[in-house]
């Protein structure tokens, strides 16, 4: 995965609109591909038509995805969506947007609270519970795993080595990340990095809400 190892970092920040620019950048190859975009105010990625779903994950900025018969789906920040398949879709934005797009094969297996073509707020996908973790598989298979989960106060996932390459998406709140010894505060908006058999802990100084989207490749 091209992205930088056991420090936060903000996909949004880092990952800047260039005026009258759309930028596109790879940060994980395969079959579950996962791709930064950056699209400037006034900017637009025509529909075509895609034979698997796209989960988009908006880190700043605010979007609009369309298609055939008026089909319009605006995204802020925070917001997600996966994109029909075997239809147009397209990609625009009045004042430029960041995204994560992650590639969803038809095989891939999708919880089904999350309705392609419907736009859902990724912190709101679970609750909090006192004294507990909770979490949901938004969509898996035999080697990806995307899923979201909220820490009460206190709570955490003690010390264990990833199986895989990981990014952590802050949603809301703030935790502490503990990699390879060194402990990381991070906050809503924010992102972590974990290599392939790094040892980390997980640890809810506040509430805290989070996305893990885990390559076993």
């Amino acid at each position: 995965m091209k992205e930088k190892v056991g420090d936060v970092f903000s996909i949004a920040k880092d990952n800047n609109p260039v005026p009258g620019c759309t930028i596109s950048r790879e940060v994980y190859s395969g079959t579950n591909s996962i791709t930064y975009f950056s699209l400037a105010a006034g900017t637009d990625i025509s529909a075509e038509i895609y034979s698997s779903y796209k989960l988009i994950l908006v880190a700043d900025g605010s979007m609009e995805v369309y298609g055939r018969d008026g089909f319009i789906r605006e995204l802020n920040a925070g917001g997600a969506i996966v994109t029909l398949t075997d239809t147009p879709m397209g990609m625009r934005t009045q004042k430029g947007v960041v995204y994560t797009e992650i590639l969803i094969q038809k095989e891939d297996i999708m919880n089904n609270t999350i309705k392609a073509g419907e736009v859902f707020q990724l912190a709101e996908v679970v609750p909090y519970q006192a004294g507990r973790i909770v979490n949901m598989d938004v969509v898996h298979n035999d080697k990806m795993k995307f899923v979201v989960m909220s820490f009460d106060k206190g709570t955490g996932l003690s010390e264990h080595a990833a199986p895989g390459e990981a990014i952590v998406f802050a949603l809301d709140g703030e935790g502490i990340i503990g990699y390879e010894g060194k402990e990381h505060k991070i906050k809503a908006g924010e992102n972590f990095h974990f290599a392939k058999g790094g040892r980390h802990f997980v640890k809810a100084s506040e509430k805290f809400k989070m996305a893990l989207l885990l390559t076993l490749d």
